[in-house]
C-alpha cells in the first residue's frame, strides 16, 4: 500500500491513473486502500467519464451537490434492468425504500421515520445495551475472539429484528440473506453473486410472507413494531401493497444490518491501528459522539451510491446530458481536504465534520440515529469493558467495492 501512495504522489503517475480509471477493473490494491486513487481522481479527474458513459464523482462539493439536485433521481429501474433481468433482485431493487423516488419514497420513508423516531430510539437502548453487554461477557469468557462475527454483527441483526419482532428463533438466516442481496449491487456482480442474491430474495420473501401473514392477524404497537407499522399505514393515507411491503421489509434488514456491522468493525479496526486515539477515547468518553462521527467519515461504511440525472445540467462544470448515470464516491468525498482539515489524520475529537457518510437530503438514511446509538452503545462498552484489547491476526477485509468492512477481525482482551 506505501509502494502505491508513494507512487501516487507523482503527479503524473496520479494523472495517468486518473485518466484509465474505471469502476469495473479497479487496481489490484483497490479494496485494500483505495484512499490514495480517490485522492488522484480528485485532483486529476473529479468528474470521470468511464467508459459505459457514467460519471465517477470524488469532490466533496459535486456529489453534495448531486444529493441536492432536483434532477437526481434515486430509480433504478433502467439501469438494473439490464444488470438483473426479470428476477427477484430486480424485483427487490427496484421496489425498495433506497432505490425509489417519490410518491413510493415518501410514504415509505415517512412510515418508518414514525417507528425510529428519537423517543422510539431512547426507548430501544436499554435493550441495546443488554444485548451489547451479554455477547461481552460471552467473548471474555473466550478470551480470543473475533470482533466482527462475535460482535459487530450480532448487533444490527438484533436490533433490526426487534423493530420487525422477528422471533428469536427465526433470526439465523437474516445475516446471510442481507450479504448474498447486497452483494448483488457491485459495479461486477459474478453470476454466482447474482445466483445466490437471487435465492436469498426468494427465500426471505417467503418467510416474509407468513410473517406479514401473522402480523395481520395479530398486530403489536406500531408506535414499537415496524411491521405493523407498515401494515397499517397512515391515518386516512394510502397503504403498501404486498410487494412493496415485502421488498421493503427485505431493505430495513439489509440498510441497518451493513452499514452498522461495518460502522462497528471498521472504527474498531481503526483505533487498534491507533492506539493513541483509543487511549484517548478511553481516558475522555465525552469523545464518544464525535469519535463515531469521525468512524463514519474516515471509513466510510458505504462507499458508493447512484443517482440518474432526469434533465440536462452541469455537474463540477462539466455539462451533463439527461439520462446520465452518476456514481458519487462517498469514500472519496469524505477525504475532501476543500471539507476536512487533514482529512487523512483519524481524529476522535474531529470538529466540526459535516460528512455525507448517511447521504443527504431528502434520502439520507432513515436509520442513521438508529446505527449511531448502536456505534455508541458497542464501542463505547467494548472499549471501557476490555482497557487491554488488542489484536490477535490480522483483519480479513471484505473484497467488495460498495461497501467498506471486514470479514473477521481477530482480537484478544488481554
Amino acid at each position: 500500500m506505501r509502494e502505491t501512495a508513494a507512487r501516487l504522489d507523482d503527479p503524473r503517475e496520479a494523472a495517468a491513473f486518473a485518466s484509465g480509471f474505471q469502476l469495473s477493473a479497479p487496481p489490484p490494491d483497490f479494496v485494500d486502500d483505495p484512499y490514495p486513487y480517490y485522492r488522484a481522481l480528485r485532483e486529476h479527474d473529479p468528474v470521470r467519464r468511464l467508459a459505459d458513459g457514467s460519471l465517477f464523482l470524488t469532490r466533496f462539493d459535486d456529489v453534495s451537490a448531486v444529493y441536492r439536485s432536483p434532477h437526481a433521481s434515486s430509480d433504478k429501474k433502467r439501469e438494473f434492468r439490464p444488470k438483473f433481468g426479470d428476477t427477484p433482485l430486480y424485483e427487490h431493487h427496484t421496489t425498495s425504500l433506497v432505490f425509489n423516488d417519490p410518491p413510493l419514497h415518501t410514504r415509505v420513508r415517512r412510515l418508518i421515520l414514525g417507528a425510529v423516531n428519537q423517543r422510539a430510539i431512547a426507548r430501544m437502548e436499554a435493550g441495546v445495551v443488554a444485548l451489547v453487554d451479554g455477547l461481552l461477557d460471552a467473548m471474555q469468557d473466550k478470551g480470543a475472539f473475533d470482533l466482527i462475527d462475535d460482535f459487530a454483527a450480532q448487533i444490527p441483526v438484533e436490533v433490526i429484528g426487534n423493530l420487525l419482532a422477528v422471533p428469536r428463533a427465526d433470526r439465523g438466516p437474516l445475516r446471510g440473506w442481507s450479504l448474498a442481496i447486497l452483494a448483488a449491487l457491485e459495479p461486477v456482480p459474478t453470476g454466482q453473486m447474482l445466483d445466490t442474491g437471487n435465492a436469498a430474495v426468494r427465500e426471505f420473501s417467503a418467510y416474509l410472507d407468513g410473517l406479514i401473514a401473522d402480523r395481520r392477524a395479530h398486530p403489536l404497537d406500531p408506535d414499537e413494531d415496524v411491521l405493523t407499522r407498515l401494515i397499517q399505514g397512515e391515518v386516512g393515507g394510502e397503504r403498501l401493497g404486498h410487494a412493496e411491503l415485502v421488498q421493503n421489509c427485505i431493505f430495513l434488514l439489509n440498510a441497518g444490518h451493513e452499514t452498522t456491522t461495518n460502522l462497528i468493525g471498521n472504527g474498531l479496526d481503526t483505533l487498534l491501528s491507533r492506539p493513541d486515539e483509543l487511549r484517548r477515547l478511553r481516558e475522555d468518553p465525552s469523545l464518544l459522539n464525535t469519535a463515531i462521527e469521525e468512524m463514519l467519515r474516515y471509513e466510510s461504511p458505504l462507499q458508493f451510491n447512484n443517482r440518474c440525472m432526469t434533465a440536462d445540467c452541469e455537474i463540477g462544470g462539466v455539462p451533463v446530458a439527461a439520462g446520465t448515470l452518476v456514481t458519487l464516491c462517498i469514500g472519496a468525498a469524505n477525504r475532501d481536504p476543500s471539507q476536512f482539515d487533514d482529512p487523512e489524520r483519524f481524529d476522535v475529537g474531529r470538529k466540526p465534520n459535516r460528512h455525507v457518510a448517511f447521504g443527504h437530503g431528502d434520502h439520507a438514511c432513515a436509520g442513521m440515529n438508529v446505527a449511531r446509538m448502536e456505534g455508541r452503545i458497542a464501542i463505547g462498552r467494548l472499549v471501557a469493558r476490555f482497557p487491554g484489547l488488542q489484536r490477535d491476526g490480522a483483519a480479513d477485509r471484505d473484497r467488495r467495492l460498495r461497501f467498506r468492512g471486514l470479514r473477521h477481525l481477530p482480537a484478544r482482551a488481554a
